[in-house]
């Protein structure tokens, strides 16, 4: 009886060893072709550490139609504080009226700070976001508010409508 208890005793301390070692044994990888990680290097690899610093402090802030502060912003505001902020660029207050106010370029082209035009909603610019680097750009989202995107997603690429500069 004794060795039984000997036995069951070891039996069930071997086991919880077994567990309970294994719990700080395994790894959490992010695979590096991840979108947040590629969102990540895009970010790290901005020549401007002005506008990353600006990117940073925007970004997660709520999308608000008309909005101009970090109660909400939209896309347009956003992007006219930051032409203004970081490259000292006027800029229209609707996405619209920047796209009449840039210079076209090539998306194969684009540039840190160059803006890029969409229309969602149809052949009308209803949209906007700044480039960055490696196909990602910054814009506030209506969903997500500012985040920034890989412009490779087929939403983004079937929605372009115009890519220009204001240099």
């Amino acid at each position: 009886m004794i060795k039984l208890k000997t036995v069951i005793f070891f039996s069930i301390f071997l086991f919880f060893t077994i567990a309970l070692s294994s719990c700080g044994s395994k790894k959490y990888t992010v695979k590096s072709d991840s979108k947040a990680s590629k969102a990540a290097d895009a970010m790290a690899n901005l020549k401007s550490k002005d506008l990353y610093r600006f990117i940073t402090d925007w970004t997660g802030v709520k999308y608000r139609l008309g909005g101009l502060d970090k109660k909400g912003i939209d896309c347009s505001g956003f992007a006219l504080l930051l032409q203004k902020d970081i490259y000292g660029h006027g800029l229209p207050r609707r996405s619209r009226d920047q796209a009449d106010a840039v210079k076209k370029v090539n998306q194969s082209s684009l540039k840190e700070g160059d803006l890029i035009f969409f229309a969602f909603g149809g052949g009308v610019v209803d949209h906007v976001g700044v480039y960055l680097n490696n196909n990602f750009f910054v814009h506030a989202s209506t969903t997500r508010g500012v985040v920034v995107d890989d412009l490779n997603l087929p939403v983004y690429q079937k929605a372009i409508v115009k890519t220009g500069t204001l240099n």
